[in-house]
């Protein structure tokens, strides 16, 4: 695949070849310096062997299929595996990838991969998400429709796990609970922290469970990130909050802060030039806002707050509907953002 940009992504990719190997051969398992899967369309089985570091032998990334001489890097694992054609696809997906967080790569000593994380630290939530799927077809996807939710691209901060450990108190015994897993970042997308939903076993809703959300790990000036952050961008408290935003505007780059206290509280990346505050309607959301459109003014930061008819956005969208979640919406956005954010929702 010799086109421009294929060596810089394919580079890039075997940085995190084993992260790569993890989300598109899904199917595979790690056998000490390669990942070991059926072919390059993630078919199981194990004669397909793909190099995760570098060596004397090859780049990371390299791979080659024993069965049948084929050969490559993880461009065309990409390609094959979500079975694309145009190079320019190839492209934007590698690129899309590379703008996901991911957790850190696993310790190579097999004692350090054995001790257990300090409960609720950022490492604990690190291999939280690691051990956690993408949402596609999973109990995640059925409940975020549920909720009103068309629009999940760039959601690669969230996934599924479907034992996920819940323990109301510690003189409670443990229940295992699936549940969506939302990945916390700071401004250079390492993980720092998750947010537990704990959910339905069908899907339909959240758990039957006295707390059904919980954060673990170093929230502090970081957030939940949602697309690729440009000079343009929005902050509010809640995952379905921010996720119903983008259902009227898809492309705007969203970042959930988990509470009102996290919101107040994050911190912003370099680029940034305007910044829209999703307010929930509640004393709150209104002391997050002030203390935020302080903080946005002191950097230099445009700062424009969306506010919400009923409690929040996400019970704008369900009980009112997007028509009307959007036209209300609209007077509140800067011009020239209806026109760039708005306009494959118009």
């Amino acid at each position: 695949m010799a086109r421009p940009d294929a060596s810089d992504l394919a580079h890039r990719l075997g940085r995190q070849a084993e992260v790569v190997c993890r989300h598109y051969l899904s199917n595979g398992r790690r056998q000490g310096n390669y990942w070991q899967v059926g072919d390059v369309r993630n078919a199981p089985g194990r004669s397909m062997f793909v190099r995760l570091r570098d060596s004397p032998k090859g780049q990371a990334g390299k791979w080659t299929d024993a069965a049948t001489g084929e050969h490559g890097d993880l461009l065309d694992i990409i390609r094959e595996s979500c079975d694309l054609l145009d190079f320019a696809d190839v492209v934007a997906e590698a690129r899309r990838f590379l703008s996901l967080p991911h957790p850190e790569p696993e310790p190579v000593s097999r004692k350090s991969a054995n001790t257990p994380a300090p409960s609720g630290s950022a490492e604990a939530a690190r291999r939280l998400f690691a051990m956690s799927q993408p949402i596609a077809g999973t109990l995640v996807e059925t409940y975020l429709r549920k909720r009103g939710f068309t629009a999940l691209h760039g959601t690669g901060s969230l996934r599924f796990h479907p034992r996920c450990y819940y323990r109301p108190d510690e003189h409670s015994p443990t229940e295992t609970w699936p549940a969506m897993i939302a990945a916390v970042t700071d401004l250079d997308g390492r993980i720092t922290g998750a947010h537990r939903t704990w959910l339905a076993p069908d899907g339909a809703g959240k758990a039957p469970i006295d707390i059904q959300r919980k954060a673990m790990g170093d929230l502090l000036g970081h957030a939940v990130r949602i697309g690729v952050p440009g000079t343009v961008m929005a902050a509010g408290e809640g995952i379905e909050t921010m996720l119903s935003l983008r259902q009227v505007l898809p492309d705007l780059a969203v970042a959930p802060a988990l509470s009102a206290a996290h919101l107040a509280a994050i911190l912003f990346p370099p680029e940034l030039r305007r910044l829209y505050i999703v307010k929930d309607n509640d004393p709150a959301g209104d002391g997050a806002r002030d203390s935020l459109i302080d903080r946005a003014g002191a950097a230099g930061i445009e700062a424009i707050v969306l506010s919400p008819e009923m409690g929040d956005l996400n019970e704008d969208l369900r009980h009112l509907g997007l028509d009307a979640l959007r036209a209300g919406l609209r007077p509140q956005l800067a011009p020239e953002d209806v026109a760039r954010f708005m306009s494959r929702a118009a």
